[in-house]
């Protein structure tokens, strides 16, 4: 019983470890200092833009991507979204795509 309990444990974190990656990117990226998972900081939580995005599919990966490289404004209120320039287009890629699926 104790080996089905470890690979169970086993499996999980390793499902989990994708998403932990990712938000440890955005972490290190300093987007968790205007962005949290499920509330409002100084822009949207990520729950709130998946909610809003994920719908769209890959266009709205590739507009987020956008977003999130050159900065963008007007989407939700008056306080704009700076560009990201220690963001590389990868990165975007990955942090875009780890967002839309925590709707």
């Amino acid at each position: 019983m104790k080996h089905l309990a470890w690979a169970f444990a086993t499996a999980l974190a390793a499902a989990a470890a994708p998403a932990m990656a990712d938000e440890a990117l955005a972490k290190a990226r300093n987007c968790m200092a205007c962005h949290a998972m499920d509330k409002r900081l100084v822009g949207p939580s990520y729950k709130d833009v998946a909610r809003k995005y994920a719908p769209d599919g890959g266009a709205a990966v590739d507009k987020l991507v956008q977003k999130v490289l050159k900065g963008g404004s007007g989407v939700w209120g008056v306080v704009p979204m700076p560009p990201n320039a220690g963001v590389n287009d990868a990165e975007a890629r990955k942090l875009v795509a780890w967002i839309l699926t925590l709707e």
